[in-house]
């Protein structure tokens, strides 16, 4: 028996049950003899033989009783396999034996143990219909056609036995189902955390995935733009080259850390106090747009938020959007192009829309894999908010996020 994939040996009669579960009819047969044997005892058995009690040996079974006692203990090897049948065959037994032979031998036994079987295997209504008529049927043939009155006492007994044969099967039956449940109940709780737990790795590889993406295409885009001002101006304005160059330094500086700060999640994860994302966020929006502008893109700003506190995943994701929708002007609208960001707090929204007037160019995906309009459009979808992306009309490229805030924050606008 194993518990958790730990192999556990158990007690004596725990094994000794698992066994006879794995050997189901080889159970019943050892059943079938001990039946036997008890019928054969009980057959020789008087229960009035003596004024003191019952006498052992002073009858014997007829040969009618013998073959019906054999041949009602070897139909209950199959009792599992074929209840109902079982149960039929053994009750007609029993009437033969009570109908036809003066000295019954008790072979209303092995129809009592074909009737808790019948109620352990299968369901209730079953149970009680074949059950009432078991007990009815050896119950009237006792009492009109026995050697004893009706109203003696063996006769009762029939009717009593069959009774609690027919209640402990369906006691049985309902505990297993119980225990079917419970087990069933468990084995789809632990189906569901395996679940979660797979898809929070997911969410959280794409989340990891979206960061470096954004970090990588917005500082690797701008240390192109100027390490191409460098080499086109450096024969004939090396200041120019030079400020070129110390933006290039600069932007890779920042990757660096950005990427050090990603990656340094990954390694705190088992301290509690580490941080769980990024630190960028609109409270260095302006640090932000002012990347862009020495790498030569005109970035206006319009925002109404500065007062307001927004949630860390909120925050970071309108953060993360402005960057990579102003990294698509200067790679896409060319080196005229100028862009506009608003910052809007509206109700329990944050509306940030960037706008740019060059040409009307749908950024493709890029080589390798990375979707920039994707990443942004996950990160909205993750928050319940909704994402436009789309050319303007007369020119240019628009991209709004709207990301609801929730209502403990609103307070704050």
């Amino acid at each position: 028996m194993t518990t958790n994939g730990t192999l556990t040996h158990g007690t004596p009669l725990t094994r000794t049950r698992d066994r006879l579960r794995a050997h189901p009819l080889a159970f019943d047969a050892g059943l079938a003899l001990v039946v036997l044997a008890a019928m054969v005892c009980s057959s020789f058995t008087d229960p009035h033989g003596s004024p003191a009690g019952p006498t052992f040996g002073d009858r014997t079974p007829t040969a009618t009783g013998v073959v019906l006692m054999l041949l009602s203990a070897a139909v209950l090897v199959f009792r599992r396999r074929r209840p109902i049948p079982v149960l039929a065959a053994t009750t007609a037994f029993a009437l033969v034996e009570l109908i036809a032979d003066q000295r019954p031998a008790p072979v209303t036994m092995s129809a009592v143990i074909s009737l808790f079987t019948v109620a352990a295997h299968t369901d209730r209504p079953t149970t009680w219909r074949l059950g009432l008529v078991t007990m009815a049927v050896l119950t009237f043939a006792a009492m009109v056609f026995g050697p004893t009155p009706w109203y003696a006492q063996e006769n009762l007994g029939v009717f009593a036995w069959t009774g609690m044969a027919a209640a402990a099967g369906d006691a049985v039956r309902s505990r297993r189902a119980f225990v079917d449940a419970i087990r069933e109940r468990a084995e789809r709780a632990e189906r569901s955390r395996e679940e979660e737990a797979r898809r929070r790795v997911a969410e959280e590889r794409l989340r990891i995935a979206r960061d470096l993406h954004d970090v990588v295409a917005h500082h690797i885009a701008l240390v192109n733009v100027q390490a191409g001002v460098a080499a086109h101006v450096m024969d004939k304005r090396p200041d120019q080259a030079k400020e070129a160059l110390a933006h290039v330094r600069t932007a890779s500086r920042s990757a660096l850390d950005e990427l050090r700060a990603t990656v340094g999640l990954l390694r705190q994860s088992g301290d509690p106090e580490a941080p769980t994302e990024p630190v960028s966020g609109l409270a260095v929006l302006d640090d932000l747009l002012a990347t862009f502008r020495n790498a030569g893109l005109p970035v206006e700003l319009a925002r109404t938020d500065r007062a307001a506190a927004l949630p860390a995943a909120v925050d970071l994701a309108a953060y993360r959007i402005i960057q990579e929708a102003l990294t698509n002007v200067r790679k896409h609208a060319g080196s005229e192009a100028r862009a506009e960001v608003s910052v809007l707090r509206v109700g329990r929204t944050v509306e940030i829309t960037v706008l740019d007037d060059g040409p009307a160019v749908v950024p493709a995906p890029e080589p390798g894999g990375g979707h920039g309009l994707v990443g942004m459009r996950e990160r909205v979808t993750a928050l319940g908010g909704t994402l436009t992306a789309a050319p303007r009309y007369g020119g240019g490229f628009r991209v709004q996020a709207i990301l609801p805030v929730p209502a403990d924050c609103e307070g704050d606008a």
